[in-house]
């Protein structure tokens, strides 16, 4: 393998709060090593551009604790194509990058793949997306720091549904994993936790319901991930508004706002854990790797593995949900 002396690092895909704290821990890694970084704007769509900026140890300075990236991120159609790849190395091989550290989701480690398979870059991936739902890491990157933020604001919806007899429909992200929902929803004592992972009929959501309101509660909360088989939180609204008409059924789409704000402490040490992490497999001769944490250690899981196999949700804390709602 040849020598690594300059890195190329980038963010591609959904932003995730913590993202510039694995960009400083990858660039002050390097530096420390002797090698030198160039930042790559726009992810993919950046690389194809060349849309490159030359990055050093004070580049990084007072970004630990903003949210966002500021590389930025996008999605890139174009790079999709052998095109569109084709172009990317060029530049790559223009600004003599020897290796990259991608920081992203799925998506993102599918072309670091790609780039290490058809031209032989080596490429370790950094977690960053907050769905929690790649392989190889027990946290990825942004997740916790999106679960608290949905929790502060069904703290404040399950406020205002307690004093006005409501039934409140509240949306959080999981277009395909229920984690930010079976957690949020455990941590705000929602009566009903709806996930991709767990279809509920819709009879059972009724009865369920139902149940709730004898036990003399005035108001009632669920949690519904995006994914789930109900269509989200409006389509379900739809499905029951005839069901209780004595309470007033209101629906709340959390959105973007999970994506936004500062990052916690541990999505912070987390994310300068990873970005490190990254760095030191390049080093080590490792490539189409991801760095992750497993058990509080520090693993590398084969890329391929990271969206091939399913990362499970714990099942426990879904009959915990059901036992102390």
């Amino acid at each position: 393998m040849k020598k690594i002396k300059r890195i190329a690092v980038f963010t591609s895909g959904g932003d995730a709060p913590g993202m510039n704290a694995a960009i400083r821990s990858s660039v002050r890694t390097a530096t420390s090593n002797g090698l030198s970084v160039m930042g790559v704007r726009f992810g993919y769509q950046g690389m194809i551009d060349d849309d490159f900026i030359e990055m050093h140890h004070h580049s990084v300075s007072n970004i630990l604790q903003r949210g966002g990236t500021i590389l930025k991120s996008a999605r890139s159609k174009e790079f999709r194509s052998a095109e569109g790849r084709k172009k990317a190395v060029e530049n790559l091989k223009k600004h003599d990058i020897d290796a990259i550290v991608a920081i992203g989701g799925d998506g993102t480690f599918r072309g670091a793949s790609e780039l290490y398979e058809e031209y032989g870059i080596p490429v370790v991936g950094v977690p960053g997306t907050i769905d929690n739902d790649l392989y190889g890491t027990d946290e990825t990157i942004g997740y916790d720091t999106a679960l608290n933020t949905a929790m502060e604001a069904i703290d404040k919806i399950r406020d205002t549904a307690d004093a006005h007899d409501r039934l409140f429909l509240v949306e959080v992200m999981g277009r395909e994993a229920g984690f930010i929902a079976l957690e949020t929803g455990i941590a705000t004592g929602a009566e009903l936790i709806l996930l991709p992972e767990a279809v509920k009929k819709l009879d059972y959501i009724r009865d369920t319901l139902k149940e709730v309101f004898k036990v003399q509660r005035r108001s009632s909360l669920v949690v519904v991930a995006e994914g789930d088989q109900t269509g989200g939180a409006l389509n379900l609204a739809e499905k029951l508004k005839d069901d209780f008409g004595k309470y007033e059924m209101r629906v709340s789409v959390l959105g973007h706002l999970q994506r936004g704000g500062s990052p916690t402490s541990h999505d912070r040490v987390l994310a300068s854990r990873l970005g490190s992490a990254a760095v030191e497999a390049l080093l080590n001769g490792h490539t189409s790797v991801m760095a992750g944490v497993v058990s509080h250690k520090n693993t590398l899981t084969p890329m391929h593995k990271t969206w091939s196999e399913k990362k499970s949700i714990n099942f426990e804390l879904l009959e915990l949900a059901k036992v102390i709602r």
